[in-house]
């Protein structure tokens, strides 16, 4: 390592690196083209950690040559990150937000919104975090910022890392021992504990772990540790040696990007494979034309890991919104239009934001830095404030329409127009639904607002209770039985019944194991179930309502095989549940759009002016349920199964909305005020079944 620059004297630049210039353009190139084109690479979501490799390099590499000593030293390298990354940055989320307020559904403004904020403020993967652990906000259409999370966790790791070296050159000089020891050893341990976090972390809570900055900083300690030790060259390795090496690495991202998928357990250790590959083509330092070096140095590649900042930040924003200009999905023409609006944004985005703020004049104080972050940062932050205040205006509005309606709702109010038919009630190709589709996706069953939910890691074990009649019903099941909820209500309230929830989230009541992210989830998910059976077993509720959506796979199977496995893990639940007398009625999962529409608010959204977009021929939405199935073939007393699919679709066609009431408050859920519109209607069953 060069000699540290004296106090106060200007840092040396370090020499140009066409090998480290060439691993932005691969790990950009990685990221954009598994964003465009996911089936081709399916791993290569492993570019942001190529990324982190290349950054603790860089950033250790000049704290050592010269460790802040004071708070100006802290000043001034925080000033010239700031100058480095903030300008396209804010450029990239201004731009977003306006562009998602125009041409996206209103749907996806708040969330939107929500996420400008916390990414101006460099905290969006830690809001990524809080909302990955949610199962419902998974069918919630992309966010346009979410590839933010990569550039939260660089900026905070900005904020400590000068702390760290800075405490080694310290105890250098207090101990008087020149050298990058100290500092070394304070890298090394960082590394080893925020591993084995990561380690731990993906095997317990992997959707937290993938965001979250500690699960992440070895990455970036990596490519710090080999900035603290002699390079290959420094240790007298041979060109053949150093090429070697280098391709080495340059096979281990490769291999990574073809071979890895959403399924691999990450970062985790399988995320040392690129991770490593990356920091031995840096330690290489391989230069001669046998060398990846010998490809990197070509003009075209060059120019991309010039510009891959920029290309990283406006390439998403273009997958997510162009969609909702195109009128549809990402064709072939859309795909090799956003490559080249992205290149041509990042080249214009390098030369007049980037380059143009990346130093400050001669004589600048470094206060002005932070003046202008503070003032950019503030505008960001305003579009984002603005829109959220517009987003609430029109939900306080849609809440006070959605009073109005359900006041004065007449005999085609949502499932009655479906009970009485088209020649009373015919289909309206309006768009003054209710809930207006801005509140839609939050017209949730009180069981959400209550927190009666076991939640992942399914530890929890609740109930909520509804009513105060005498007569008791037990509600068990996942979040398929939890929208039911609000039409029991009603029901509860007009015939003194009492409704006891036992509801989970993903998990199903059954004997059969079921796949989750961990070996935790899966055993706590079967325990939850044998609970929720041994506390509604027998005579103490007149009557067990469940409903299933089987979201998961079958232990052995997986997801699309698991019909069978799943319906023979339903009977042996049943048959045993049913011993002591307990008196079942199963609710057959309704009909539901599914993958057909990710998201009916937000396609109701986008098709103001006509809902039938957002409809379907009605065996393309109907489901087998393997719960109704299991019932029917276990056949024993005490044990029924009712459909309600007449309620939600239409004989020959499924619709998103129905009696001017949106059906569905994600891809399968069903809103609060539907599923209450189809209570007079479930009543008959139900009495039945407790008459029994």
């Amino acid at each position: 390592m060069a000699a540290p620059a004296p106090p106060g004297g200007p840092a040396a630049r370090p020499p140009f690196r066409a090998d480290i210039q060439g691993l932005r353009a691969v790990a950009v190139g990685l990221v954009v083209v598994y964003h465009i084109w996911p089936h081709a690479l399916t791993g290569g979501f492993i570019g942001v950690d190529v990324f982190f490799v290349i950054s603790g390099y860089l950033i250790t590499t000049h704290l050592l040559s010269r460790p802040p000593r004071d708070g100006a030293g802290f000043a001034s390298f925080w000033a010239r990150r700031i100058r480095r990354l903030l300008p396209a940055a804010l450029l990239v989320l201004a731009a977003t937000a306006v562009a998602t307020r125009l041409v996206a559904p209103v749907t996806m403004w708040a969330d939107t919104a929500h996420q400008v904020i916390a990414s101006t403020l460099y905290v969006q993967n830690w809001h990524l975090a809080n909302t990955s652990v949610d199962y419902l906000a998974q069918d919630n259409a992309a966010s346009p910022l979410q590839h933010y999370w990569s550039l939260s966790v660089e900026e905070q790791f900005y904020i400590v890392w000068p702390l760290l070296i800075a405490a080694g050159a310290w105890w250098s000089r207090r101990t008087g021992r020149p050298g990058n020891g100290p500092a070394r050893w304070g890298i090394l341990a960082v590394l080893l504990a925020s591993l084995a976090f990561s380690i731990w972390r993906t095997t317990v809570d992997p959707a937290v772990a993938y965001f979250i900055t500690p699960t992440r900083m070895w990455e970036l300690a990596l490519g710090g540790l080999i900035a603290s030790i002699p390079s290959m060259a420094a240790l007298g390795a041979r060109h053949w040696l150093r090429s070697t090496a280098a391709w080495l690495g340059c096979a281990a991202m490769v291999a990574t990007g073809l071979t890895y998928t959403v399924a691999t357990p990450f970062p985790s250790y399988t995320a040392a494979l690129p991770v490593v590959g990356a920091a031995l083509v840096i330690w290489a330092g391989a230069t001669s034309r046998l060398s990846p070096t010998g490809i990197f140095r070509w003009r075209p590649i060059q120019w991309v890991g010039d510009v891959s900042y920029s290309i990283y930040l406006w390439h998403w924003p273009l997958i997510v919104l162009l969609p909702y200009v195109s009128g549809g999905s990402l064709g072939i023409i859309d795909q090799l239009a956003i490559v080249v609006a992205t290149l041509v944004l990042a080249g214009l985005t390098k030369v007049h934001v980037e380059d143009r703020f990346r130093t400050a004049r001669r004589g600048t104080p470094v206060r002005r830095s932070y003046q202008l972050a503070a003032a950019g940062m503030a505008i960001t932050v305003g579009f984002g404030a603005a829109q959220i205040a517009e987003v609430s205006s029109l939900t306080q509005d849609a809440r006070q329409q959605l009073a109005s309606a359900t006041a004065t709702a007449d005999d085609c109010f949502g499932a009655a127009a479906l009970v009485e038919g088209p020649m009373r009630c015919p289909v309206k190709q309006e768009s003054n639904l209710v809930p207006a589709p801005a509140l839609a996706a939050s017209d949730k069953s009180d069981a959400y607002e209550d927190n009666c939910w076991s939640n992942a890691p399914f530890t929890d074990h609740r109930t909520c209770t509804y009513g105060d009649g005498p007569v008791q019903i037990a509600l068990v099941g996942n979040s398929h039985a939890g929208h039911w909820l609000p039409a029991l209500q009603v029901l509860a309230e007009r015939n003194a019944w009492t409704i006891t929830t036992y509801l989970i989230s993903r998990c199903a009541a059954t004997d059969a194991r079921q796949v989750f992210d961990t070996e935790q989830e899966a055993d706590n998910c079967q325990t939850w179930g044998a609970w929720a059976k041994q506390q509604t077993k027998g005579k103490k509720y007149d009557l067990v309502i469940t409903s299933e959506r089987q979201s998961v796979g079958i232990e052995g199977f997986s997801r699309s095989r698991s019909g069978p496995a799943a319906v023979t893990g339903y009977e042996s639940y049943l048959r045993d549940w049913a011993r002591g007398g307990t008196h079942i009625l199963a609710f057959k999962d309704p009909t539901f759009p599914g993958r057909t529409i990710p998201n009916i608010p937000d396609c109701l959204a986008e098709h103001q002016a006509d809902p039938d977009a957002c409809s379907a021929p009605r065996d393309k939405w109907v489901i087998n349920d393997p719960l109704a199935t299991a019932v029917r073939n276990v056949d024993l007393p005490g044990i029924e199964a009712v459909s309600f699919d007449d309620l939600v679709c239409a004989p020959k066609r499924c619709s998103g909305s129905n009696g001017s009431v949106v059906t569905y408050f994600d891809a399968s859920h069903l809103t609060a005020t539907y599923a209450r519109s189809m209570a007079p209607y479930m009543a008959k069953p139900i009495k039945a079944a407790l008459a029994h």
